[in-house]
């Protein structure tokens, strides 16, 4: 018998927190990717924080409440018909309404500045922003929302779904004492190669606990996919965002110092193409990394929104649009690939989990190529992270390789604004160097 798990989350310390520092004075938005969990964690939220809550669900709302919000002049009326209709008693102070998926009611989250302000009751919006920008273009956005960006789950909210709460700690421990996890290295690196076959979208999760089988994890991730290019037709009907989308792995396996563009797109479809890559970005089903021209500690200020790279945001759908052309990924491949015996350059993989992390961790994320001496090749760092005035450079190796001859060569180069320096790869934590030569799993605590 399959159930449906609620997982512990991260975010839900934020929404803890919005509540007890806010205090009513702004709505709530959580934004991210589609499936993420977004609805889930705030019900759950709700039910145990509140007295009670309603949740208007604008996916599935009749027209008659989507009507309520078109007049704002009498709200005591329309909390009684919201509380005939959903057969919810609120209380003052003591209740939360969710507008779910708001994008689709532009009135409603327009109505937030007035809600807010009668301060009655406590609100939260949630919604994919892949619509949010395309339906709120004709209302005025309130000023007065809190915003809170939601990511799939990360390594420790994983094991926490697998019931494993020590691994994470124990890990962080190696991490900040520098020391090598020996014995344990190879189980580490198997159970942090399942997360990146699986991922961490919670309904993935969920078929996995369900029936251990990662093909039939593989066919609930090429639903969410199909989802996610249905969504991309929707903001963009020309087909371009979603053969972008479709085209990272492709992309990233060349190892190139870009998104070659001109290999997806003609030329006539590259024009006016900074809309589609804006609305990419904004559904935050993909992170990009832009080229740091200048490497300095404000990455953003020299970067060229030109030069890019495209990883998908969950490295777990991007295992399964790797493997796009069968219809469903055999558990054959799943196993190759969890055992680390897969013969393809799967490099790419790893660059995609580290581009994640970094990402889960808050972090913007920028890379840096220059030609060598011979002009023949590029260097590139991988990553470029800002630690205090310091820049932190990452090489991501797919292998036990211990060479590293673009970090050198990048901090020879910036040797004044270089702090530390990551080569992150399969093998274990050691020094080479002034070079920490770091287990991937681990990317999640720099």
């Amino acid at each position: 018998m399959e159930e449906f798990r609620i997982f512990k989350r991260k975010i839900y310390s934020k929404l803890q927190e919005w509540k007890r520092e806010e205090n009513g004075k702004t709505a709530l938005l959580v934004k991210g990717a589609r499936r993420v969990g977004k609805s889930t964690i705030v019900k759950e939220f709700a039910r145990n924080e509140y007295k009670s809550y309603m949740l208007v669900d604008f996916a599935k709302a009749s027209a008659e409440v989507k009507s309520l919000f078109d007049d704002l002049n009498d709200l005591d009326h329309i909390f009684l018909r919201l509380q005939a209709i959903y057969n919810v008693v609120l209380e003052k102070r003591q209740s939360v309404i969710i507008f779910d998926e708001v994008q689709e009611c532009p009135k409603a989250r327009q109505a937030i500045k007035t809600l807010v302000g009668d301060h009655r009751y406590d609100y939260i919006e949630t919604g994919s922003l892949i619509s949010i920008r395309k339906k709120s273009q004709n209302i005025i956005i309130p000023s007065e929302e809190t915003r809170i960006e939601m990511y799939p789950m990360d390594y420790e909210e994983f094991r926490w779904a697998l019931g494993d709460e020590a691994t994470v700690p124990l890990l962080r421990q190696f991490y900040e004492n520098r020391l090598p996890l020996g014995q344990a290295l190879r189980k580490s690196m198997r159970d942090f190669r399942l997360y990146m076959l699986v991922g961490g979208m919670p309904q993935a999760v969920n078929e996995y606990l369900d029936t251990n089988n990662l093909s039939r994890v593989d066919k609930v991730k090429r639903g969410i996919i199909d989802l996610y290019i249905e969504d991309f037709g929707k903001i963009d009907p020309s087909g371009r965002a979603a053969r972008l989308f479709q085209a990272i792995p492709s992309e990233l396996s060349k190892n190139a110092s870009r998104y070659q563009v001109a290999s997806v797109l003609s030329d006539s479809e590259r024009k006016n193409l900074d809309e589609v890559l804006e609305k990419m970005r904004e559904s935050m089903t993909v992170n990009f990394a832009y080229h740091s021209d200048d490497p300095n500690v404000g990455l953003a200020l020299n970067c060229d929104v030109n030069q890019y790279k495209i990883f998908v945001g969950d490295t777990g759908l991007f295992v399964t649009l790797a493997f796009w052309d069968k219809d469903v990924t055999e558990n054959l491949i799943y196993e190759k690939l969890l055992s680390d015996k897969l013969s393809a350059n799967l490099g790419y993989v790893y660059e995609n989990i580290v581009a994640q992390m970094l990402t889960a961790a808050g972090n913007k994320l920028f890379y840096h190529t220059w030609p060598t001496e011979s002009g023949k090749h590029n260097y590139e760092v991988d990553f470029l992270l800002t630690r205090g005035a310091k820049l932190w450079p990452l090489e991501v190796k797919s292998s036990g390789y211990k060479t590293h001859a673009s970090l050198d060569a990048f901090c020879e180069k910036f040797s004044a604004r270089v702090g530390e320096r990551f080569l992150v790869y399969t093998k274990d934590l050691c020094k080479d160097g002034a070079v920490t030569l770091l287990p991937v799993m681990m990317t999640m605590f720099i």
